[in-house]
């Protein structure tokens, strides 16, 4: 860097040379930090962990700790059917396995979070959809087999 190309006011020898001046110690300390007055020995100081300030009249307040609630999932879950409702959705019928698929995900989520009436209505619920696409899909496949099978082959 060329100090012939910087501006005057820049760059200055002399400031550099005040970098290396020792500081100045710091400041004493004070056991009244911020202004506080200062507390009195003739005043009584309340006792316990907890105990707020030393002046006359002001009230001592208890700190209470924090209580975290949680709920924890069920010892004996409900069967969700999860694995049922994907083979109806896929392979029988799509609508009906598709409301079994919604129904077994919030039986599981039910579960987890430790809701167990709901985890048993929507399971319950994801089973009757179930069988009924189950159902559905028999049916339709019986009919086709039949129709291929008595229909499409009497061409003579």
């Amino acid at each position: 860097m060329d100090p012939s190309n910087q501006p005057q006011s820049a760059w200055n020898s002399s400031e550099k040379s005040g970098m290396l001046q020792p500081t100045p110690p710091p400041p004493e300390y004070h056991d009244n930090p911020a202004g506080y007055p200062p507390s009195f020995p003739s005043q009584p100081v309340p006792q316990g962990p907890y105990a707020q300030g030393p002046y006359p009249g002001q009230s001592v307040v208890a700190v209470q700790r924090t209580v975290f609630v949680t709920a924890a999932p069920q010892a004996n879950p409900v069967p969700d059917y999860l694995c049922y409702s994907i083979f109806t959705m896929l392979c029988c019928c799509l609508p009906l396995g598709f409301a079994a698929l919604v129904y077994s995900w919030s039986a599981r989520d039910a579960n987890i979070s430790g809701q167990q009436a709901l985890a048993e209505k929507n399971s319950k619920m994801a089973r009757i959809l179930n069988h009924v696409a189950v159902a559905i899909g028999l049916v339709v496949t019986v009919f086709v087999i039949v129709y291929q099978v008595f229909f499409k082959n009497n061409n003579y």
